[in-house]
């Protein structure tokens, strides 16, 4: 009889080790469920328009004086490379005797 008890104990325990690796091997991983698409977008332009808060425009006179600047420096790299079409010229000129 009490051989009887162990071996019925001996099936339940496997049963129970049979079920529960069947319910660990159909379980699948829950999706977090996140915002949706409008949510998403309305936080886009959040953060859009917090960062556009965040930044530091210059002033009318800074940017005056970095337009001129610029045009400085463009009127430098001109004059430069009128200078060196010039001199290549010239010397293209004479290697190739068609100058004066």
């Amino acid at each position: 009889m009490a051989e009887k008890e162990l071996n019925n104990e001996i099936e339940n325990v496997e049963n129970e080790v049979t079920e529960s690796k069947k319910d660990k091997g159909d379980k699948k991983p829950e999706k977090k469920k996140g915002p949706g698409i409008g949510r998403k977008i309305l936080n886009v332009f959040k953060d859009y328009k917090g960062e556009i808060k965040k930044i530091t425009w210059p002033t009318p006179k800074q940017t005056l004086h970095n337009t001129l600047v610029v045009i400085g420096a463009m009127v430098l790299v001109g004059v430069f490379v009128f200078l060196l079409d010039t001199a290549f010229s010239e010397v293209v000129e004479l290697l190739a005797g068609i100058g004066k």
